[in-house]
Order: C-alpha cells, then sequence, then structure tokens
C-alpha cells in the first residue's frame, strides 16, 4: 500500500486469509490457463512455465545467495523490536472470504495482445501515474485479481516468451478497460531498477512476483530466490536501500528495518522437524532471506495461491519465531 497505511486487509486468520482473486474456473495458480485475449483466441501458457524460466539474472539482488553475508551491527535491536512475531505463510489452498489465499499470477504468450491502462485514483487509494510505465500490458480481460479487487488487488503478468513482467496495483477491470493506481513493468533479462523515488505495484518500488513463493517451486525442492515479506509500519524506516526505489510514511525509529532490507533465517535453526515442503521454504530463507517489501502484518511473507497447499501443514511455520533471524548488513 501507498502513504504507510496497511497493505493485507484480509490477514484475520493464517492460512485462512490474505488477499488474492476471483474463483473463476481459470485461476493461473491452480494449474493450466489459456486465456482470451482480445481477439478471441487463446493462448498456450501455464503456471509452471515460469519454472523453466530466468527471473533476473543470476547476479540480480534477488537471486543473490546472502547466507555468508555480514550481520548489520544493529541486528539484535532490529530484531527485538519483532521478536514476538512468528513467520506466517500469506498463501495457501482454498478460499477464505471466497477468494484464494495468496497472490495470484497470470502466465501469457508473447501473442498476448497488449492494452492500455488507465492510471486514475478511486475511493482505496490515489494515482500514482505519473511514476507508473506506459504501458501497454499484455494483460486478458479475465486476468486475476488479488482480493476479488478488496485490498489492493495486484494483477501480475508474466510473458513467458519474451521474459517480461507486467503488474498492476489497485487494478479494476470495467466497461472493457483495464485501470490501476500504478503499474510497473520488468525485463526479466535485465538487473535494471526503477527511478529512484518510483513506486510499482508495490509500495517499495520492488517487483512482486520474483519474491512469491511457488508451490511448483517447492515441488521441485529448491527455491532460489528471497521471498517478499511485511512488517508493521512501526518496524519500517521511512526509508529504501537498492533494490527497493521507493519508500512511505511509515513510523521506525533508527532500530528499524528500511524498504529492500533483508533478514535471513539462522544457520544454526533446526529445520528437520519440519515437513519436506517447508523445509524447502526454510533453506531459502537462510540462503537468499526475506526481503522487506511492504507495510503489512509483522513476518508475514508472500506466496501465491495453489490448491496443492496443505493449510494444515503450513502452519507449522509458526514455530519460527522472528528472533530466528538475522538482519543482513545495510549500516
Amino acid at each position: 500500500m501507498r502513504k504507510g497505511t496497511l497493505t493485507l486487509f484480509i490477514l484475520a486468520f493464517l492460512f485462512l486469509s490474505s488477499c488474492s482473486k476471483k474463483e473463476n474456473g481459470t485461476l493461473v495458480t491452480t494449474g493450466s490457463k489459456t486465456p482470451t485475449n482480445g481477439s478471441g483466441s487463446t493462448c498456450n501458457a501455464k503456471v509452471a512455465d515460469v519454472e523453466n524460466m530466468a527471473i533476473f539474472p543470476a547476479d540480480n539482488s534477488w537471486n543473490q545467495d546472502i547466507s555468508a553475508a555480514a550481520v548489520d551491527p544493529y541486528s539484535s535491536q532490529i530484531i527485538t523490536g519483532i521478536s514476538t512475531s512468528s513467520l506466517k505463510s500469506d498463501f495457501g489452498s482454498g478460499l477464505y472470504d471466497g477468494v484464494p489465499i495468496g497472490i495470484p499470477f497470470d502466465v501469457v504468450c508473447g501473442s498476448q495482445p497488449k492494452v492500455n491502462i488507465i492510471f486514475r485514483a478511486n475511493s482505496y487509494d490515489g494515482d500514482y501515474g505519473s511514476e507508473s510505465d506506459p504501458g501497454p500490458y499484455p494483460i486478458p480481460s479475465n486476468a486475476n485479481i488479488e482480493g476479488n479487487g478488496q485490498g489492493d488487488s495486484h494483477v501480475l503478468v508474466v510473458d513467458k516468451d519474451n521474459s517480461m513482467l507486467y503488474e498492476l496495483y489497485n487494478a479494476s477491470f470495467a466497461n472493457g478497460k483495464w485501470g490501476a493506481s500504478s503499474g510497473a513493468i520488468y525485463d526479466l533479462k535485465s538487473d535494471k531498477l526503477r527511478p529512484a523515488g518510483w513506486t510499482s505495484a508495490d509500495a517499495a518500488g520492488l517487483p512482486i512476483f520474483p519474491g512469491l513463493v511457488r508451490y511448483d517451486e517447492v515441488l521441485k525442492g529448491t527455491i532460489d530466490h528471497a521471498i517478499r515479506f511485511t512488517l508493521q509500519s512501526q518496524n519500517v524506516k521511512p526509508g529504501y536501500i537498492a533494490p527497493a526505489r521507493h519508500s512511505v510514511n511509515s513510523k521506525g525509529g533508527q532500530y528499524s528495518l528500511p524498504f529492500g532490507a533483508k533478514i535471513r533465517l539462522k544457520a544454526s535453526f533446526n529445520i528437520t522437524g519440519y515437513p519436506p515442503h517447508l523445509q524447502v521454504v526454510l533453506k531459502a530463507m537462510k540462503k537468499y532471506g526475506l526481503i522487506l517489501a511492504d507495510i503489512g502484518s509483522n513476518m508475514y511473507f508472500s506466496g501465491a495461491p495453489d490448491d496443492r497447499w496443505n493449510n494444515d501443514e503450513l502452519q507449522k511455520f509458526s514455530g519460527v519465531k522472528a528472533s530466528d533471524f538475522e538482519v543482513v548488513k545495510f549500516n
């Protein structure tokens, strides 16, 4: 969210809550999807296709091994501020309040027709068109909107043929046109950052899709990227460090994290008692860490909805405390 307000409105209950999208029978995170383009033809794309793509170059900040990076000199003080919080996966299977649990994404082919986006304000948030990429965007008319239009209403679209990522914030589709508060386009073959001070579909000016936990990568046995997470406003410094490009009016003081900062699960944390799928995630938190991307509930980390998630199993993440993490040096 923008302006320091809380970003997640459906977070009341772990694994039974979260922002996500309407159930329309074509949710990309539940299997194959053939989104209809504007001309009525279809595209042979499925969610698993992204597992065969490079999501940014190997040297990109999202993909860096930080397991041996220096610990921040104020790590203990920063972690103390959130030490009682437990790790919570903000994704799962099934529906809560009629919507899937997590942030969905769509995969399209390079032939998907592109459309113009109307950048506008509404009752939820303002118009950030001046900090948005003008497009056009290859977004199908039936693309998934997070939360069924409630809350942040993200739309994420991956062009699998051209390795491009398109993201919208506070999106809606009405009268045959897409509207949004902001939009960002990323070349997944490039390390190029957004202009300094620019927002994106995320408050930190970061892409969202690269930080999602996806069921298919867990199924492969390896997550090879940092994972998006949130903290409450009082734990977020009103500033940012690369790769983040934007800050909000958060309330964190000296011992807090700016957007773009990373924390990692301590190498000494014993993961052997956790189910195999959870071990894959915890290993990634040791190697690639969590990256602070938005204001929200403390220690909530993001993923895509998928009917294959075991919600009872995911609840076991609550056994991991913020005190089991350390801050990667940024001071």
